[in-house]
């Protein structure tokens, strides 16, 4: 898989995408992650890619040349030409449903805004996917193209150590996930669960469907519906 990111601050992704799961995904060879800098694009002398909005108001609002120019030129690096999603607080909310979908692609494409957000005909005229990873909002799209980037490499085959990992994951089955314990039994007088320690994984089962659906209904009622 190939996921290319739009960025004016490519420098934010090295860090988190040099350690954990994204590094041994990289490292096999299961997906190449591609920075490209929105501002190496900006056709002026100063390399700007904002400008003041048209009728007035606060904050800057990024270009179309050098947006254009840049996602133009990322889509020619590859023959396939990817899923498009422009990263926006007004866009279809990520979840675990669509971390799947983009997790199946070949190739997907974030374009990380900064600033006041977008002119309005980069969403036209690029046809690009609006999601969002929150009611909040940021202040560029980096930190949600992270999140994204990780969400989906961890579903790809071979990332995780353990194949049923994501399988149980909170969201994975629309619940939040069961309860977790290790060693030691005790731990300032809190004990494991007795059918933990039964090694009947029948019993084992059961208990664990119940925790996630009475977590679920206590933390995250919506999620029932």
């Amino acid at each position: 898989m190939r996921i290319d990111v739009l960025t004016l601050f490519s420098d934010m992704f090295a860090s988190p995408l040099d350690y954990s799961i994204v590094k041994r995904a990289k490292d096999r060879q299961l997906v190449n992650i591609v920075l490209s800098n929105i501002r190496d694009y900006a056709s002026n002398s100063y390399k700007k890619v904002d400008d003041k909005p048209y009728g007035g108001g606060p904050g800057m609002v990024m270009m179309c040349q050098p947006v254009f120019d840049c996602l133009e030129n990322v889509k020619k690096q590859d023959e396939n030409p990817g899923r498009i999603i422009l990263l926006t607080p007004g866009g279809r909310k990520f979840d675990q449903n669509l971390a799947k979908e983009l997790a199946n692609e070949k190739r997907v494409i974030l374009i990380s805004g900064h600033y006041e957000g977008f002119d309005e005909r980069i969403r036209i005229g690029t046809n690009a996917e609006e999601v969002s990873i929150g009611d909040y909002v940021l202040s560029g799209g980096e930190l949600a193209a992270m999140v994204i980037i990780d969400a989906i490499v961890r579903l790809l085959p071979g990332a995780l150590g353990d194949e049923y990992s994501a399988a149980n994951d909170s969201f994975s089955d629309g619940l939040l996930e069961y309860p977790h314990y290790t060693r030691p039994e005790v731990f300032r007088d809190m004990k494991v669960p007795d059918v933990l320690l039964s090694g009947n994984h029948k019993e084992i089962e059961k208990w664990r469907k119940q925790q996630a659906l009475e977590k679920t209904k206590t933390q995250r009622p919506d999620l029932l519906s």
